[in-house]
């Protein structure tokens, strides 16, 4: 369909529209990550029935990246820092066995699909979805359909998963307040304190300084998904210096969310996705044996370490650590741990699988790296 709207900012303002409404129905469908996902599938959809009708600022995806940033920098607090450091060995353990147990899963989908393996591998990384999506959308040569298909289909089931192993009568916890209440408590908690739009000054300007600086920064020294990492540095080194920085309304981060899926939403390219329904039925296959191998890691850790099998399993369980937190809170499992393990994964995705693929494919960084546009 030719182009029916001209004006930039018209293609925006439907855009955003269009978003909205994702984000909505999602939210309302009670549908994992709706403000990332709902505007992801909106858009997506939108743009392939009016194309060229939909266009969204790199600018704007920019400051959203720095606002994730930002907020995953803060998790990193005195308590969950200890637990890293008293568990660093195991974590580095683990946290390298489940990454070259992806490799070998990405392997055997590449040889059973017929794909390339940069592709199969960077869809089974284990990492936070938005993280995850923002690190292949940088990477050269990635298939990013197969890879945002391949990782919401692995969120979805580790958040449907979990809890029905977690709560399942073999563990003994199947007479708890359930994963609903435990959602529900936590999002409550995390809504009243970050409920006061007041409390955010005057420190968010300065810690939206000093984000913004390293942002920049980190895309003069080609950081990989530098408008990520930088401000996860900037906001960690406030912290450590005894700068408190303010939680941000859920309205902020919803709306970081939001911009992000709108971003990756309009890349889509279901016209690039090879052989649909082996792609999707091996997307589901690959989903399902993560999950036993988490399952796999968590016993071994249970055996290493004087935790209890649910911890291990919350702690290793591949995405969604809101989620994990949330039961970990539930069953009273070592929260403390959970979090530590779940942090730590992320991180170390982020900082060391960029460059040990440079290695290991001979890549230099995307153009959209060298330009920080992301196009």
């Amino acid at each position: 369909m030719e182009t029916i709207i001209r004006s930039k900012t018209a293609r925006v303002t439907l855009s955003l529209l269009t978003a909205v409404i994702g984000g909505f129905l999602f939210e309302w469908l009670q549908i994992p990550v709706p403000w990332l996902l709902g505007p992801m599938i909106a858009t997506l959809i939108g743009s392939s029935a009016w194309k060229g009708s939909y266009v969204w600022p790199t600018p704007i995806r920019n400051a959203s990246m720095i606002t994730i940033g930002y907020t995953m920098g803060l998790a990193m607090t005195g308590e969950a820092l200890r637990e890293i450091g008293r568990q660093l060995p195991y974590m580095l353990i683990m946290t390298a066995l489940l990454l070259l147990y992806c490799a070998c899963i990405a392997y055997a989908v590449s040889k059973l699909s017929k794909s390339d393996f940069k592709t199969a591998l960077m869809s089974s990384i284990p990492g936070g979805l938005s993280q995850v999506l923002i690190l292949a959308e940088e990477t050269k040569g990635v298939n990013i359909t197969v890879v945002t298909v391949t990782q919401v289909m692995r969120v979805m089931m580790i958040v449907v998963c979990m809890p029905l192993i977690v709560y399942s009568p073999l563990l003994g916890y199947a007479e708890t307040t359930g994963y609903e209440t435990a959602v529900a408590e936590t999002s409550a908690a995390a809504t009243a304190e970050a409920a006061s739009w007041g409390g955010l000054f005057p420190n968010v300007l300065l810690f939206a300084s000093v984000c913004t600086v390293f942002a920049l920064a980190g895309q003069k020294i080609k950081l990989p998904t530098a408008f990520l990492l930088g401000p996860i540095i900037g906001s960690s080194i406030m912290q450590f210096l005894g700068i408190r920085g303010p939680v941000l309304p859920d309205a902020i981060m919803n709306g970081a969310q939001l911009s992000i899926g709108v971003y990756v939403g309009l890349m889509l390219k279901p016209a690039q996705l090879p052989n649909k329904l082996r792609t999707l039925t091996l997307a589901a296959a690959s989903g399902m044996v993560l999950i036993a191998g988490a399952v796999g890691f968590s016993l071994l850790l249970s055996r290493l370490e004087p935790v209890s099998f649910a911890t291990g399993l919350l702690s290793l369980a591949p995405g969604g650590m809101d989620q994990m937190g949330a039961i970990a809170h539930a069953i009273d499992a070592d929260l403390s741990m959970v979090t530590g393990y779940q942090l730590f994964r992320i991180f170390f995705i982020l900082f060391v699988v960029p460059p040990l693929w440079r290695v290991l494919f001979k890549t230099k960084p995307s153009k959209a790296v060298r330009a920080g546009t992301g196009k």
